[in-house]
């Protein structure tokens, strides 16, 4: 075997020849293997947008360069001279060459292993230094790995039945993005800048007249944008609320309430101190004063640190916790009743059946209705608002606990990449790691589109 033969399976180049190869030491000392390659007959002179052969319109006087992956402490580079060709249908285009995509200067195999390693959970920083390239490049190299692999993205809109919409930040100062999963196949299906009516309604307006029919269940928060979306371009699909939502509604209100008497019971505190002063100061002093006032001040420390015995699941408390949540339901009966009201809430949801499920639900807003605690009384109204999308919730036994995943993933993502400056390289990187989209080392698999 010769050794441009040997380069050629080396550098897994296929549908090229490789010519001359030479080293050459930079600046920095570092070696660079430069390969003269060329397109074979059979690849040569072809539009890059369509494929075809074309005329040669001009050749350039130097050769273009294309980063590749190294061999060991060797950086390598690929060298050819490309002509320009006339296409009938696009023009005048740099012809295409068999290891690179059309404007780019690294390898296909090079963008792929940028992909692998960030997928691998490597930073970009680190990903960068590995390979030796700018920080902003390997953002777009997973963006070129990911039109590679998946060209047709609308196509993971067909055959849509069961969704989840939510918005997660991606930066602060709150800045969303819209994110889209796919219940069946757990993968985001779509993804845009910002959130509201007008940002879904752009997803709805890719979708034809038959993938919008064949959406049968939307989940999503409490948002009455989304509402207002589904019954406007999916008439006949089910609305459903995520129970985490619902649930955390209720914590609210149990953590207003709190507040609230906390409000009371240092109020209560002032008044107490202020009446010890005017007793200490008139000789009437109260020896039982000193008592109370130490006593009040322990249980505001109580309220003020029980926000999550309050909130929490009876089953995941701390012994410590479940000591303090005794002691405020001991003592304050209206806290220990919005507490009450907030677990028969979220009891709702064990149940498996509609009918049974909306007659508990009927009985919870009554009793919610009468309970006296404003928080409770405007939750129930709030609650008899989307009664119908929480029964649709445990008739079809779907939720956003997907999409919670999914964005998780997501804010992974961006820690892992420091940030993202680039929008469409971020929703790149999203739409090609939360997805069945299998990268391939280079040499080791088929890099096959998705079907």
């Amino acid at each position: 075997m010769t050794r441009n033969m040997i380069l050629k399976k080396l550098l897994n180049i296929k549908g090229a020849i490789v010519e001359n190869v030479d080293f050459a030491a930079g600046d920095d000392e570092m070696i660079a293997l430069r390969v003269r390659v060329r397109p074979n007959r059979r690849n040569r002179w072809r539009c890059p947008a369509c494929g075809r052969k074309c005329p040669v319109y001009d050749h350039p006087c130097d050769g273009n360069t294309w980063r590749s992956m190294d061999f060991g402490p060797a950086s390598v580079y690929l060298v050819a001279s490309v002509p320009r060709v006339c296409c009938p249908e696009h023009g005048v285009l740099a012809a295409a060459v068999p290891w690179a995509r059309p404007g780019t200067r690294f390898t296909t195999d090079f963008a792929y292993s940028a992909a692998w390693m960030l997928k691998g959970g490597l930073s970009k920083k680190k990903v960068s230094e590995w390979l030796q390239i700018d920080w902003k490049t390997v953002g777009r190299l997973v963006k070129l790995v990911w039109n590679d692999l998946e060209p047709d993205a609308k196509r993971r809109l067909d055959g849509l039945v069961n969704i989840g919409i939510d918005e997660t930040s991606y930066r602060k100062g709150h800045t969303y993005i819209t994110v889209i999963v796919n219940h069946d196949t757990n993968t985001v299906v779509w993804a845009h800048d910002g959130y509201g009516k007008e940002v879904l309604e752009l997803f709805f307006a890719e979708l034809s007249e038959e993938q919008r029919s064949s959406i049968r269940v939307v989940t999503g928060d409490g948002a009455k944008w989304i509402t207002e979306c589904v019954e406007e371009h999916c008439p006949n699909a089910d609305r459903c609320v995520d129970p985490f939502h619902v649930v955390e509604w209720a914590n609210d209100a149990v953590d207003a309430v709190r507040l609230d008497a906390w409000r009371r019971a240092r109020i209560a505190l002032a008044d107490l101190v202020k009446q010890a002063k005017a007793d200490k100061k008139s000789g009437r002093e109260d020896p039982e004063s000193a008592e109370r006032i130490k006593s009040l001040k322990k249980d505001i420390e109580t309220l003020k640190r029980s926000k999550y015995p309050l909130g929490k699941n009876p089953e995941n408390l701390t012994a410590k916790q479940s000591e303090r949540l005794m002691m405020i339901q001991a003592k304050d009966k209206r806290l220990r009743r919005a507490h009450d009201l907030k677990e028969e809430l979220r009891l709702v949801f064990k149940l498996t059946t509609y009918d049974a499920a909306k007659e508990y639900l009927d009985k919870w807003i009554k009793s919610a209705q009468h309970c006296r605690i404003p928080a409770f009384v405007e939750l129930q109204r709030k609650i008899r608002r989307h009664e119908k999308h929480i029964l649709n919730t445990i008739e079809f036994g779907l939720s956003n606990a997907r999409i919670e995943a999914t964005n998780n993933k997501i804010k992974l993502l961006i820690r892992i990449a420091y940030g993202f400056r680039d929008i469409d390289t971020m929703i790149g990187l999203i739409m090609l790691f939360c997805s069945s989209i299998e990268i391939p080392w280079p040499g080791r698999g088929k890099k096959t589109p998705v079907e």
